[in-house]
């Protein structure tokens, strides 16, 4: 019977999700994809534009990716078998390793299964520790930007930190990250700062080179100095002329820079990337690495693929091509009078409709006229700034964007939005 009770506690938390219009668990099922130059989801028989992947190059498709996959499959099989010290260790797992160390410019790269494995074990890792020398009795103060991914933020709460040890800094605001350090020098042996580099539910990018300025100014300040750890997974692969992401376009490095395999890269997984001391350090620490496996074989080969279409001439094609995409649909969104909710020059558009039920209704007559877009709800954003949030791709083809925002206007005149 208090088991029945429990189970009536969590079925009314359901219904209070599903009346409020944020639920996220009705998903539609991808069951093929057809032969479209941008192709198409096929759910139930019909096609679907998709207008909600981070693929942002469109490569999960590439001829490329899928030889490499295949090859190394058959080669390999299908999975690890193990985690990474016990027989998981593939050369290609190495070589994909070494690959992104050269793609970033660092000295060693560690792969996670995934980009919040990857999160989760760089910040507990870092963050933990204490010179039992010193005669100051904290630690670490962690300061993080207030709008950080929900893994950033698992991730600070992990190594159990008081509330004295942590501080949020305003978003985007290097200002408001110096009045921190200054007002905590003598109270912490080091400071880890954490940031996003580009922000998923705006698309905003936070200028490394602002926030690098600050850290250089009071590294000596404290005794182990300032790290700053940056997650790039939407950055990495779908932004800067040579899409190496935030850091190319802010034009300053992260100490410790963590990436996906699974956004603009097309495949799947999640790594960090920095000095060789720091990698062998996680190495020997991450529970994530040494107590999870690793990805597949084949995937490692497909993300390998990646990088390297991504620095070849077809790679930058595809950038620009995605530039151009990005320009022609915030023309015509302006155009038919939608607001977007932040100015973004990422592939991320988020456009503002402000009611959480308005978003979720826009998002079902979308998908009625062959769409898939998302809407993003409070909590997750603020109460009245619910949004589209539209992902483009380098696939998208003009003609796929112009028949969406006259479909996205359609509907919205429907609902009374516009």
């Amino acid at each position: 019977m208090s088991k029945a009770n429990f189970y009536h506690s969590l079925q009314k938390e359901l219904s209070r999700l599903d009346e409020s219009g944020t639920s996220k668990r009705n998903e539609h099922f991808i069951e093929d994809f057809n032969n479209d130059p941008s192709p198409k989801a096929m759910i139930g028989g019909k096609a679907y534009s998709i207008f909600n992947s981070n693929d942002y190059l469109g490569l999960r498709h590439h001829p490329n990716l899928k030889s490499a996959e295949h090859a190394a499959s058959q080669k390999l099989g299908t999975g690890p078998g193990a985690v990474r010290f016990i027989s998981g260790s593939f050369a290609v797992h190495r070589q994909l390793e070494k690959r992104l160390a050269r793609f970033h410019g660092r000295e060693d790269a560690i792969i996670y299964s995934s980009a919040f494995a990857a999160n989760l074990a760089v910040i507990f890792s870092l963050v933990r520790g204490q010179s039992k020398d010193s005669v100051i009795s904290n630690s670490v103060l962690v300061i993080s930007d207030e709008l950080n991914h929900r893994s950033i933020i698992d991730g600070v709460r992990l190594p159990n930190l008081g509330k004295e040890e942590k501080a949020i800094f305003k978003h985007l605001d290097a200002d408001s990250l110096e009045q921190i350090l200054k007002s905590q020098i003598g109270k912490f042996l080091r400071v880890v700062v954490i940031t996003d580099g580009v922000f998923s539910m705006l698309g905003e990018y936070q200028d490394l080179r602002k926030i690098r300025s600050v850290i250089d100014q009071y590294d000596q300040q404290y005794p182990e100095g300032i790290l700053l750890i940056v997650d790039d997974c939407h950055g990495v692969g779908a932004f800067g002329s040579t899409g190496r992401g935030c850091e190319e376009v802010s034009g300053a490095r992260a100490d410790v820079l963590v990436g996906t395999l699974g956004k603009g890269f097309g495949a799947d997984g999640g790594y960090a990337v920095g000095d060789q001391t720091v990698i062998d350090y996680l190495r020997e620490s991450s529970a994530t690495y040494i107590y999870s496996n690793s990805i597949a074989p084949g995937c490692a080969a497909a993300a390998q693929a990646a990088i390297d279409l991504l620095d070849s001439s077809e790679g930058a094609a595809l950038l620009q091509k995605l530039k151009m995409n990005i320009e022609a649909l915030k023309n015509q969104l302006k155009e038919k009078g939608f607001q977007l909710a932040a100015e973004s020059s990422h592939p991320i558009q988020p456009v503002l409709i402000g009611d959480s039920l308005q978003t979720k209704a826009l998002v079902k007559k979308m998908f009625e006229r062959g769409f898939l877009i998302s809407s993003i709800n409070y909590p997750v954003v603020p109460k009245g700034r619910d949004e589209i949030r539209v992902q483009l791709s380098a696939a998208h083809t003009l003609e796929d964007i112009t028949d969406f925002v006259n479909a996205l206007s359609e509907a919205a005149r429907e609902l009374e939005i516009i």
